[in-house]
């Protein structure tokens, strides 16, 4: 199994933190975020890696080299200076993944979420790991039934987690799908949203979902940092 980090953010919400260091590299519990998820990814033997980036994006290799501390190897792919969201980031990554299901996960978020739970092959397109809403984000994303599936609308709503299992076929009709939403970067590549997609294959009963039992943060601010490496730090 290969995986993809989306680290190509610009961080706007964590400044001055992130004005000489991309999120995903900001250290909690004394190392960088995106360091949590390459340990666990090579603990569940995922070999190679690709990290989407964008702002500061030479800082990535500078501090990360090419992985070979993990036993992996780790492949750039630069965006240009313009984000290009999470489904054009996806679509960027696409020939680098292959066509085998591959592990997502969001390099700003951190979590004790064993990775070895995810199953390496979804029933559909996709299996997300989701959390009970935040109260930054009280409304949550997607609700989740008691067989499993994941639904654009519904009453036990639940926030996704920025970590999951894709197969590379969920962007087989993305312009189809995100047609609205699609915006060309002064480098022409697309640039639009992941959403529209996961709507459409909840809409076929293709997304599963999970609820995450233990630990996580989205650190997207400096207090939300503040919190997590005080917990850290306590344990």
């Amino acid at each position: 199994m290969k995986a993809l980090v989306f680290a190509a953010g610009l961080g706007e919400r964590m400044r001055p933190l992130t004005d000489h260091t991309p999120k995903p590299l900001i250290e909690a519990g004394g190392k960088p975020l995106i360091v949590w998820h390459l340990e666990k990814l090579a603990a569940i033997g995922v070999q190679d890696v690709v990290v989407n980036t964008s702002w500061l994006a030479d800082r990535f290799p500078a501090v990360l080299g090419d992985g070979a501390r993990w036993g992996m190897r780790l492949h750039y792919l630069h965006e240009g200076d313009t984000p290009l969201e999470t489904g054009g980031g996806m679509l960027n990554a696409r020939p680098l993944l292959g066509e085998a299901p591959f592990l997502l996960v969001n390099g700003d978020i951190w979590t004790d979420f064993d990775f070895a739970r995810l199953p390496r092959e979804p029933s559909g397109l996709a299996h997300l790991v989701m959390v009970d809403p935040p109260a930054f984000a009280p409304r949550g994303d997607f609700a989740l039934d008691d067989a499993g599936h994941l639904h654009r609308d519904g009453g036990h709503r639940l926030t996704y987690a920025g970590l999951g299992i894709y197969r590379p076929a969920l962007l087989d009709d993305w312009r189809q799908h995100a047609a609205a939403q699609i915006r060309e970067t002064p480098s022409g590549k697309p640039r639009f949203p992941l959403l529209p997609l996961l709507h459409a294959g909840m809409a076929s009963a293709c997304v599963t979902g999970e609820r995450l039992q233990g630990r996580w943060t989205d650190v997207g601010t400096p207090q939300r940092l503040a919190e997590l490496n005080h917990e850290l730090a306590a344990r």
